[in-house]
C-alpha cells in the first residue's frame, strides 16, 4: 500500500503544478485562462438568468452576422435553456427580421415568410456567397456548434501532455469552448510595434495568428446593457459566452442529472446483490 500511496501522492503534486508547467512548455504562445462557470464540472448547471442576458447579446450584437440554425425559437423557451416564456417566443420569432424561405406554393414558387416558433434561427444572409461578398470575402461561421468547434489547444511539451489529460479527467474539464470564447472577445487590443496587421484585419490575442477579420463586438465602451441597468465588457463576454455553450449541448443540465441518479442507482444496485451473495454463500460450507 505504502508504494500506492506514494504514487497516488506524486500524481497529485504534479497535477496540482501542471498550470506553470504548461505555461512554461508552451513559451510565447497565447495562454488562455480557465474561467469559473456555473455549467462546469460534474455537478455544474446552467445559469438561466445568465443564458438570457446571453441571448440579449446575440440578438443585438451577434445577430447581425452569425446565425443560430441549429438552434429553434422554440428551444429558448424549453427547461434546462434561457427558459423565456413561451408567448415571448411565439412573439420574438415574428419580429425577427431574417425570413424564412418556404414552399413551393401552389403555384410551385418558393416564397418568404415571417419565422414561426418551430423554425430555426437564422442568419441575415441567404448563402455563404453572400455573407463573403458583404464580409469582405470573410465567412461569418455558424454560431449553433462554435463552442464545440473551438477550444483550448495545448501547446505545452509531450512529456507535460498525459498530466493535462489526467487534470482534464480529474476535473470533467469540459468548457474549453466557453474559456477560447471568452478569451476572445476580450482579446481585442492594440497590436505591438513589431507585428504588422494585414489590411481589414484586426489584433487578438487569444486568435491563432493574432489576426482576425470580425471587427470587435464588444469594447469596454461599447457594450450591451441589461434591462436592470447593468452591464460591462467583461459581463458580456462571459454572458454570451454561456448562452453559446448552451446552444452547443443544451442537454447538459439533463444529462449531468441523469447521470448522477445512474450512479446512485448502480451503487444501490451493486450493494443489494453484494448483500444477496453473502447471504446465499454465507449457509454453503466452502
Amino acid at each position: 500500500m505504502r508504494p500506492l500511496k506514494g504514487t497516488l501522492a506524486a500524481l497529485a503534486v504534479v497535477v496540482g503544478f501542471m498550470p506553470a508547467l504548461e505555461a512554461r512548455a508552451a513559451g510565447d504562445a497565447a495562454h488562455i485562462e480557465r474561467q469559473p462557470w456555473s455549467f462546469s464540472g460534474f455537478t455544474g448547471q446552467y445559469d438561466q438568468a445568465q443564458l438570457q442576458r446571453g441571448f440579449q447579446i446575440y440578438k443585438d450584437v451577434c445577430a447581425a452576422c452569425h446565425g443560430l440554425k441549429r438552434v429553434r425559437f422554440r428551444n429558448l423557451s424549453e427547461p434546462g435553456g434561457p427558459a423565456f416564456p413561451e408567448e415571448a417566443v411565439k412573439a420574438l420569432a415574428h419580429e425577427w427580421p431574417n425570413k424564412i424561405v418556404d414552399g413551393p406554393d401552389d403555384e410551385g414558387k418558393m416564397f418568404e415568410r415571417e419565422p414561426k416558433a418551430f423554425d430555426p434561427i437564422l442568419g441575415p444572409f441567404k448563402n455563404d456567397n453572400e455573407a463573403r461578398a458583404m464580409q469582405n470575402g470573410a465567412l461569418p461561421p455558424d454560431l449553433s456548434l462554435i463552442a464545440k468547434a473551438r477550444g483550448v489547444e495545448y501547446r505545452g511539451s509531450w512529456w507535460a501532455h498525459p498530466f493535462s489529460m489526467l487534470r482534464d479527467v480529474a476535473t470533467g474539464y469540459q468548457e474549453g469552448g466557453a474559456d477560447y470564447l471568452y478569451a476572445l472577445m476580450m482579446g481585442y487590443a492594440e497590436a505591438p510595434a513589431d507585428v504588422q496587421i494585414a489590411e481589414g484585419m484586426y489584433y487578438n490575442v487569444a486568435f491563432p495568428g493574432h489576426q482576425i477579420a470580425m471587427p470587435p463586438p464588444l469594447s469596454a465602451d461599447s457594450f450591451v446593457t441589461y434591462q436592470d441597468g447593468s452591464g460591462s465588457l467583461d459581463q458580456n463576454a462571459r454572458d454570451l459566452s454561456a448562452f453559446l455553450s448552451w446552444a452547443a449541448d443544451p442537454s447538459l443540465d439533463t444529462r449531468k442529472s441523469t447521470g448522477w441518479l445512474v450512479i446512485l442507482y448502480l451503487l444501490v444496485a451493486t450493494a443489494l446483490l453484494y448483500a444477496g451473495k453473502r447471504r446465499l454463500w454465507s449457509k454453503i460450507p466452502h
